[in-house]
């Protein structure tokens, strides 16, 4: 039985969403954050907050890559970057409530990410991005056709916002994810 996934997920990112609070706060219900902390020397204080947040407003908090202050902020889960993905099984066998998904950059760690046992993979780069590390952007049609072999819960992100999401109808997504698709 899989997990309930929400379908949209906000992936915090220090300098393209250096607010994300405000952000958090305007997300509809049952949506997520991902709070990549990057190292900040306030990722705890700010992992609070936006824990704070996401239960006044009913939704998740995953954190990226750190399942230690994942597990002392009492998130939702984690998300990994595909290099991690293998470790899905252990959190999840650890933390049988959590969300864990991981990054995806091909159809090949997509079907690698959902086997290590992830609840569903986050597949970049859809549309042209201003990540730095954005690759060559894959669009809908490549997108649909990695969703097909991947037969998992898979979301979107890189490029996405209202215009661009439009043009995944159809895909078999579980979700949409953005950094900047979201405005305060």
């Amino acid at each position: 039985m899989r997990k309930a996934l929400p379908s949209l997920l906000f992936f915090t990112d220090p300098v393209r969403t250096p607010d994300p609070e405000g952000i958090a706060r305007i997300l509809p219900r049952g949506a997520a954050i991902v709070f990549r902390a990057f190292g900040a020397a306030d990722a705890e204080a700010r992992g609070r907050r936006l824990l704070a947040i996401a239960r006044q407003r009913g939704l998740k908090l995953l954190i990226g890559a750190d399942a230690t202050l994942a597990q002392r902020l009492g998130a939702d889960g984690v998300h990994l970057p595909e290099r991690l993905a293998r470790r899905a099984q252990r959190l999840k066998a650890s933390h049988p409530g959590w969300i864990v998904t991981a990054a995806a950059h091909s159809a090949t760690a997509a079907r690698r990410g959902l086997a290590a046992g992830v609840d569903g993979v986050v597949v970049s780069v859809v549309f042209p991005s201003d990540s730095p590390s954005a690759g060559p952007a894959m669009g809908p049609i490549r997108l649909a056709m990695l969703v097909r072999a991947a037969s998992g819960p898979v979301y979107a992100l890189g490029g996405i916002n209202n215009k661009t999401a439009r043009r995944l109808r159809g895909a078999g997504l579980v979700g949409l994810a953005a950094v900047e698709g979201f405005r305060t």
